[in-house]
């Protein structure tokens, strides 16, 4: 089987239909659960419960993977994570007055 990474010119790159930035949440999403089911083996838990917990991590991982890129699409998750660094609201502790008022140019002498 063969598969290949489309990418055109001036496009992202995409397999099998995962955007950009999902593929890399994807790749180390199956990485960190590998990682996690090498170490549980290696504790001592038994086989059943660690493959049992890899193959229900991984098929989660897919699907909000895929679920994610369908409902935000490639730069979604980048618009989310700039709505939320922008402040509810703007403290400004200046006179009404004051607000409306235009700042005089200082004369150069």
């Amino acid at each position: 089987m063969e598969y290949s990474i489309n990418k055109g010119i001036g496009r992202p790159a995409e397999f099998k239909g995962l955007k950009s930035q999902y593929l890399f949440i994807f790749a180390g999403g199956l990485l960190s659960v590998f990682v996690v089911f090498v170490i549980m083996y290696m504790v001592g838990i038994p086989q059943t419960v660690c493959i049992g917990f890899g193959g229900t991590a991984a098929g989660t991982l897919v699907w909000a993977t895929f679920h994610l890129n369908g409902k935000y699409g490639e730069f979604g998750l980048m618009k989310l994570q700039a709505i939320r660094n922008h402040p509810k609201y703007i403290i400004n502790r200046r006179r009404i007055g004051n607000l409306f008022l235009r700042k005089r140019k200082e004369a150069r002498p």
